[in-house]
């Protein structure tokens, strides 16, 4: 029976392997602007009557996420909607010549917000382009992360101990000790609650990019996607109802199923929400997320109540070899299922190597690995090397210092655990695009140019003037003989800031080897710039540049 058993973990997990790898394309990360209408730095004859940007995913709008400006930097009146993948504007007032910012911010389909600026000019530029007032970060707070956190281990420890209580004790367990798990569950449930519906204002704040002062406001809570309020209200419920039903760890056979069905749809709230929602199929990509969940709740819930549960049998004969048995034959499918969902759900976020080491997602990702191999030796050195020693034991004293030892490293293995969820709550916020520092050879606070590497290729790029307002951007690529280097397709030019994403920036060819484009630079501080070149049919070499950005 449990030859079957463990078979049938191996074909759960390779048909979920096969389903999320086999039929889905890369997750996207966050949405980027890849067209607009008018282009950057296009000078029209008259004022346009619609203004519009084209994202590579569909996106939603936030209150007052546009704002447009004028070249003296005052507000102008103006209307904006979201259909999809399309955001429009349309100006509320008649303008005159000049140049015009609009600046805006709409949330990606994994919930994350951006935000950049397009500038434009009817007539003629303005000949000095004073910048808006202030720009909107898109960076998390860390009490949002905080909160993640602590909403994370609670949902888990208080579903992987209703679990744990329910279906691994055996009956030899006394009352007494059941009740050490059910009260944990209990506190878990707690900072669930607490967790997940403190983090949800602070969720609202951060989309819509206010503060905490916007959430006075009825519309900043009606832009927060109606999944997020179901999500919380799954896993607040879901947890309170299981511990409630769990009682002092020994319900009714009605009572104990629906306590584990209310801590099943508590682990699947989550799995709604995030990276994985912008994945293709999202629905298989959202199974592999829920099971990810359920996995890891069983693996630590049970590390947990084993830790709390082992002492207080040392005198009971085999009990506590019993329970630790029946732990083991469960935790070697958890762990399958828990491992290889986990990393074909990275896959699908990452879809590549070159983020793992060129992004914070990807360095946390690592990180996140390599404790979750600190946790494995561990359950590994349990499993065959304390089980059966534990097993073996005769006399009272041995089993008694067994016990101890089987505790501690129980305790340690959950303690990595705890590790490793404290990096998935930093994970949630962390975006998978690359966003690497530049590669330069010149001092990036001075004016001038910056080179970079490009795969055989040199870029030499430059902003003149290297300041906040109107700016031209020059690139030359060169190859090794230090010739202008010519491509069948022009490269592709992307800056960005912290604050503000401006999107592909459209080149004009001069001559050979040489782009330029006009921009507006709507703030100081470090720019990054993103320059890719197709080399070759399947050759696609990206490489950064960075500027600092003072004022005029």
């Amino acid at each position: 029976m449990n030859r079957w058993r463990r078979v049938a973990h191996l074909v759960l997990v390779a048909v979920v392997a096969l389903l999320v790898l086999g039929t889905a394309a890369p997750a996207s990360a966050h949405a980027t602007l890849v067209a607009s209408d008018p282009a950057e730095g296009a000078v029209l004859e008259s004022a346009p009557e619609r203004i519009g940007l084209t994202f590579d995913e569909a996106v939603a709008g936030v209150p007052d996420g546009v704002q447009v400006f004028d070249a003296e930097g005052e507000s102008v009146a103006s209307s904006s909607s979201v259909s999809g993948k399309e955001l429009a504007v349309e100006l509320g007032e008649d303008v005159g010549d000049g140049t015009l910012v609009v600046v805006w911010r709409v949330l990606s389909e994994d919930g994350h917000p951006i935000s950049g600026s397009l500038s434009f000019s009817v007539g003629a530029p303005s000949a000095r382009v004073t910048p808006p007032a202030q720009t909107t970060a898109t960076d998390a707070p860390w009490t949002l992360g905080a909160a993640r956190v602590v909403g994370y281990v609670g949902l888990l420890l208080t579903a992987g101990l209703t679990v744990f209580t329910l279906l691994l004790l055996t009956p030899a367990v006394p009352a007494a000790a059941r009740r050490r798990p059910a009260r944990v569950a209990r506190l878990g449930a707690v900072a669930a609650a607490l967790g997940w519906l403190t983090g949800l204002p602070l969720t609202v704040a951060y989309q819509v990019g206010g503060g905490l002062d916007s959430l006075s406001r009825s519309a900043t809570w009606s832009a927060l996607p109606p999944t997020e309020y179901g999500v919380t209200a799954a896993v607040v419920l879901g947890s309170v109802v299981a511990v409630v039903l769990l009682g002092h760890g020994a319900p009714g056979r009605g009572r104990g199923r629906a306590a584990l069905g209310a801590g099943a749809v508590a682990l699947a709230g989550p799995a709604l929400t995030g990276h994985t929602r912008a994945a293709s199929p999202e629905a298989l990509a959202v199974a592999a997320d829920a099971l990810h969940l359920v996995a890891g709740s069983v693996w630590l819930g049970g590390l947990v109540g084993l830790a709390l549960v082992l002492p207080g049998l040392t005198g009971r004969d085999a009990a506590g070899g019993e329970v630790l048995a029946r732990f083991s034959g469960v935790a070697a499918g958890v762990l399958a299922a828990l491992t290889v969902t986990g990393v074909l759900l990275a896959w699908r976020i990452v879809g590549a190597w070159r983020p793992l080491v060129d992004t914070d997602y990807g360095l946390l990702l690592l990180g996140k690995v390599a404790l979750v191999l600190v946790a494995v030796a561990i359950a590994a050195w349990n499993r065959f090397a304390l089980l059966p020693r534990l097993q073996r034991a005769v006399k009272r004293r041995d089993r008694d210092s067994g016990s101890r030892l089987v505790a501690r490293s129980t305790f340690a293995e959950a303690g990595v655990l705890l590790a490793v969820l404290l990096v998935t709550g930093v994970l949630v916020d962390e975006s998978p695009e690359p966003e690497a520092a530049a590669a330069s050879a010149a001092d990036p606070t001075r004016g001038g140019p910056q080179v970079a590497p490009l795969d055989d290729v040199t870029v030499e790029a430059e902003l003149s003037p290297q300041a906040v307002g109107p700016t031209t951007l020059t690139l030359r690529l060169r190859d090794s003989t230090g010739a202008p280097a010519v491509f069948y397709e022009p490269p592709r030019a992307r800056l960005f800031s912290e604050q503000v994403d401006l999107g592909t920036v459209p080149l004009t060819s001069t001559v050979a080897g040489t782009h330029t484009a006009q921009l507006v630079l709507p703030s100081p501080g470090t720019w990054r710039l993103q320059v890719s070149l197709r080399t070759g049919e399947f050759d696609n070499p990206v490489t950064y540049l960075e500027f600092v950005v003072g004022e005029p």
